[in-house]
């Protein structure tokens, strides 16, 4: 056996090794890249519903609530039934 064909055969693994590095860092950029974009929108999404309920007032809110309870209880009696 040649001495260098494991030495050639190393090389070309690693070479292999370096390619699917250097593929997955692209992608973890592109994943990275995504993420703060959809970290930006969940932000924005979350500001935006903050500023819907700082617009209600409370007794207004607890209305809603009462509402959504008398509702939830309805529902349930109807499931029991």
């Amino acid at each position: 056996m040649n001495t260098s064909d494991p030495h050639k055969h190393f090389q070309h693994l690693l070479a292999e090794i370096r390619s699917e590095i250097d593929k997955l860092k692209a992608a973890n950029r592109i994943l990275q890249q995504e993420n703060t974009k959809l970290k930006k929108k969940s932000e924005e999404a979350t500001q935006q519903q903050n500023d819907v309920f700082s617009e209600v007032s409370e007794s207004e809110r607890m209305a809603m609530k009462n509402r959504i309870d008398g509702l939830i209880s309805k529902i349930d009696r109807h499931l029991n039934e």
